[in-house]
């Protein structure tokens, strides 16, 4: 079920998501080459903590059999790995590496979620362009994020510009409403047939997250039961927002 949310639920929302963008503003001069995902994590959960939220993604339980609680405070995925990467003390960020960080706050009952992708030093010329193909993915959805339009013009939006531009969304997985739960109806996939969905209203907040990958848009899940990687081995990239659908024009909570 869709929720709306309450002007109170909405400040309270804001809360939360204006410290998961102070969070990104600092987690950027965490990430450098030699670093492992391990103690890139730690840091960043100390970051949360500092900013007085909980990490929420801690011991989240996706209710699959076989899959394990997943272990830590951020998924931190590099080059081929799309989404859910596991920090690991052997998983060390080389420069010219490309690492997505996925982050969920929890503050007062109500969560604040964000992806961003960042390039270890210099990086490629194509790195860049994924990059910034994927979050300007995120901007034309966005265009459609408002009353009068159906959430399948959010995902044909993307899906369209991302195709556009010679790379492939990840079509597995998909953006969420958000609020007191983490994952919220609807869901929003990376591509679709526009004027499909139910209707966008007011009140709703939402995340939308492109998921962008270099080659074909064929996956598979490693070992860790979490893990998502390109089966061609080609990069990936991640850009997310949590945004809140008023009268008008949409606002992004996780930045400022």
């Amino acid at each position: 079920m869709v929720t709306i949310k309450s002007n109170k639920e909405i400040q309270l929302m804001r809360d939360v998501c204006l410290i998961v963008a102070k969070f990104y503003e600092q987690l950027e001069n965490k990430i450098r080459p030699g670093i492992s995902t391990f103690e890139l994590n730690r840091e960043a959960e100390e970051i949360m903590k500092q900013l007085g939220a909980i990490p929420a993604q801690i011991g989240y339980d996706p209710g699959i059999s076989g899959v394990p609680p997943f272990p830590a405070g951020t998924c931190i995925s590099i080059n081929d790995e799309v989404i859910h990467g596991i920090p690991h003390k052997n998983h060390i960020i080389k420069d010219g590496d490309v690492v997505s960080v996925d982050t969920v706050a929890l503050k007062n009952g109500f969560h604040g979620d964000a992806a961003r992708t960042f390039i270890v030093g210099e990086g490629t010329k194509e790195a860049h362009r994924l990059v910034d193909v994927t979050k300007q993915a995120f901007f034309e959805g966005l265009k459609f994020a408002k009353p009068g339009y159906r959430i399948g013009d959010i995902s044909h939006a993307i899906g369209e510009y991302v195709k556009s531009q010679g790379f492939s969304v990840l079509r597995e997985f998909q953006g969420h409403g958000i609020g007191r739960e983490m994952h919220e109806d609807p869901g929003i996939p990376n591509f679709g047939k526009a004027g499909r969905g139910i209707r966008i209203e007011p009140g709703m907040t939402l995340c939308i997250e492109p998921m962008v990958i270099q080659g074909k848009p064929d996956i598979w899940e490693m070992d860790d039961g979490w893990t998502i990687v390109t089966e061609d081995g080609s990069l990936s990239a991640h850009y997310e927002n949590t945004i809140l659908i008023t009268e008008n024009e949409p606002k992004i909570l996780t930045l400022r």
